[in-house]
């Protein structure tokens, strides 16, 4: 057995420098995409809710349903 230590060469040392940028810039643009999903479905959520007409909150004044009160027997 040889007791030197093996260098790494250049070129090795570049590969796996391009990897982690690889996978660093993936894993930032993950993070963006998983951002903007989330502001996006908040702000159309908001927008959504800002849009209401009064006549949406007597939409379901004239629906009967079954009261659970008193029920039990």
């Amino acid at each position: 057995m040889c007791t030197e230590p093996e260098s790494i060469t250049t070129s090795e040392e570049q590969d796996e420098s391009s990897a982690l940028r690889v996978i660093g810039w993936f894993s930032v643009g993950m993070a963006v995409a998983a951002l903007g999903i989330y502001i996006g479905r908040e702000l159309f959520s908001r927008h959504k809710f800002n849009q209401r007409t009064p006549y949406d909150f007597y939409a379901n004044a004239g629906e009967r349903q079954a009261s659970e009160f008193g029920v039990g027997i």
